[in-house]
């Protein structure tokens, strides 16, 4: 039997490690996960390329995606649009490939009222403290930032009861190979094999009335 790809989103607060968890997990399992990429609107950067950092739109072509329904879901930041392209995600997905969108929570629950058979993980550090440690290390941004995105994860936290799984992100190898035994294990779902079910009560079958 093929397996059937899976869409997996992975949100969470700023500063709680979702983009190194994602990192790390690519990296111990090479070849198993894709990473979805998004489409936007902001300008390329020195060293970007089209189709591997970003897919870059124009304005008007990020609009006529919207209006063609060809995202999956978008949202815009600093004045630039974000979007995941329907048809670069069903087509892994088809290919039975697991596909990874790191996104917020605005586009999250998008993608799970399209497509409620979705996976969703949210990553959040062990307590608030370590958020504001976190993002304090980082050292790349004013107080005032960092209260504005501890503001921000507070009502972010809100929405986390629409989400699959949490993930606590404390010692970042254990965080990876959480991730990777959640999806594993989801597979595995009768939910998600009902064709196999199905396959193999036909199957038996052959055996009633003896």
């Amino acid at each position: 039997m093929t397996r059937k790809g899976m869409i997996i989103v992975l949100s969470g607060f700023s500063g709680a490690g979702k983009g190194t968890i994602m990192k790390n997990l690519l990296k111990a399992h090479p070849g198993q996960y894709h990473l979805s990429i998004s489409a936007t609107t902001r300008q390329k950067r020195q060293g970007e390329e089209d189709g591997r950092e970003y897919f870059f739109k124009t304005r008007e072509e990020f609009d006529q995606m919207i209006a063609d329904n060809q995202l999956l879901e978008y949202a815009t930041f600093n004045g630039n649009s974000y979007g995941t392209p329907r048809s670069y995600v069903e087509q892994l997905v088809n290919e039975g490939k697991d596909v990874i969108l790191e996104i917020e929570i605005q586009g999250a629950l998008q993608v799970k009222k399209l497509y409620p058979e979705a996976l969703l993980l949210f990553v959040m550090p062990p307590s608030a403290d370590a958020l504001k440690e976190r993002l304090v290390g980082r050292g790349t941004e004013t107080p005032d930032v960092i209260a504005q995105r501890l503001a921000i994860s507070s009502k972010e936290s809100q929405y986390m009861n629409g989400y699959d799984y949490l993930v606590i992100n404390d010692q970042i190898e254990n965080s990876v190979e959480q991730v990777h035994a959640i999806i594993s294990c989801e597979h595995f779902k009768t939910a998600r094999n009902e064709d196999t079910i199905d396959m193999i009560q036909k199957d038996l079958k052959k055996f009633e009335g003896r």
